[in-house]
């Protein structure tokens, strides 16, 4: 299984949020489609066409915060979106 594939079920199951790699999840969102607009200092902005919300993700220290994690879960999940 690829890590892609991998870190992709955790983020599905939902039972690591607070033990997260922010550089997965941003990579999660990079393979789904999403665009990166650089934010100010840590921030990463994320849009999709198609997609209502837009992300604002910024990490701790390695780690995506909890919260952040749960709102790409469920975008996902809303957006039923293709993860290659």
């Amino acid at each position: 299984m690829s890590r892609i594939k991998k870190s992709l079920a955790r983020l599905l199951e939902g039972r690591s949020d607070a033990n997260f790699d922010f550089s997965d999840l941003c990579h999660i969102l990079d393979r789904g489609g999403f665009t990166l607009r650089p934010g100010k200092g840590s921030h990463h902005i994320y849009f999709k066409e198609g997609v209502n919300e837009i992300l604002n993700l910024q990490p701790r220290g390695s780690q995506a915060k909890p919260y952040q994690v749960k709102q790409v879960r469920d975008i996902i999940l809303k957006y039923q979106l293709e993860i290659d």
